[in-house]
């Protein structure tokens, strides 16, 4: 492992996904230490990022979610001190971290992705036409994860309501068309593809409780799909990950509605990685620990 030489692990930070974080980062600390791996935990809303030169760091694991982690910020920082870091790089972390822009491309380049329309909290917007024209809708913040700030929307009143919370953690929102069907994870390692994930939870959907906090959410991987659509899904995943620019590692997520319809819904570039997170069980499907996932994503900055 002396080949990696003195690896950081960023985690925390200053995003409202700082305690998913700091779990995630702390189990790739410990499984990296376990294998013999010369890490330490850097926490950048505790530590200027320029430390780094003076700590002797050869490379970078970036277990930051959220904005100033997840959407170039830190990949462009990192890149300027001429560390090697895990996962995408500026272009493919930023695009994948805007909702909204990454709707623009899945439409662009036709791939699958729900009816939808963007607004604006600083332009006037009309939720009655929004509700007449899309139905039931979800309502996302663009640039957020973990779930945080979204919730769905039946009516005009509920809609307005949706925004005023969304509007909370970011000025542009995306209201997509509501999907009633099965929702599942592709995770991506390198060139490969991992086993797909479905999640069923009685919730209304899978939310920041049915992902870290609820008992009742259910994980079935592989899924139970048939080898054409899990094909099909993975194809339209990889299709998605790439065209977004990312790299490395990540996870795609889409909805299957009651015809048979897959639609994508988003990329994440790091995702959880706690021992419990969507990745490590796609990874475990094929045969990898949690420890030789985290060593095939570092392995990646050689």
């Amino acid at each position: 492992m002396t080949q990696f030489g003195k690896v950081a692990v960023l985690l925390g930070g200053n995003s409202a996904e700082r305690e998913v974080s700091l779990k995630s980062g702390n189990a790739v600390l410990k499984a990296l230490q376990n294998a013999g791996v010369d890490a330490f935990a850097f926490d950048p809303a505790e530590q200027n990022l320029a430390e780094l030169r003076t700590l002797d760091v050869t490379r970078v694991f970036i277990a930051l979610h959220g904005r100033g982690g997840e959407d170039g910020t830190v990949q462009g920082a990192l890149q300027y001190l001429g560390l090697p870091y895990t996962g995408s790089g500026v272009l493919g972390s930023a695009l994948a971290m805007d909702k909204v822009r990454c709707k623009h491309l899945f439409q662009s380049a036709g791939l699958s992705t729900s009816p939808y329309r963007v607004v604006d909290a600083q332009q006037a917007h009309d939720v009655e036409a929004i509700i007449s024209e899309l139905g039931a809708v979800m309502v996302k913040p663009s640039h957020e994860g973990s779930s945080i700030g979204m919730s769905k929307a039946s009516s005009a009143e509920e809609l307005q309501a949706a925004l005023e919370e969304a509007f909370k953690y970011d000025s542009q929102v995306l209201v997509e068309r509501w999907i009633t069907g099965r929702e599942f994870t592709v995770a991506m390692l390198g060139a490969d593809v991992l086993p797909v994930i479905e999640m069923t939870t009685p919730r209304g959907f899978y939310d920041y409780q049915a992902k870290y906090q609820s008992t009742t959410t259910e994980y079935h991987c592989p899924a139970a799909l048939t080898p054409e659509q899990t094909t099909h899904l993975q194809h339209l995943a990889k299709q998605a990950f790439d065209l977004v620019g990312a790299s490395g590692w990540g996870r795609v997520d889409a909805m299957q509605d009651q015809n048979g319809q897959f639609y994508l819904l988003e990329v994440n570039t790091v995702p959880g990685m706690t021992e419990k997170s969507l990745v490590p069980m796609a990874a475990k499907a094929t045969g990898l620990t949690f420890e030789q996932l985290v060593i095939r994503i570092l392995e990646q900055t050689l």
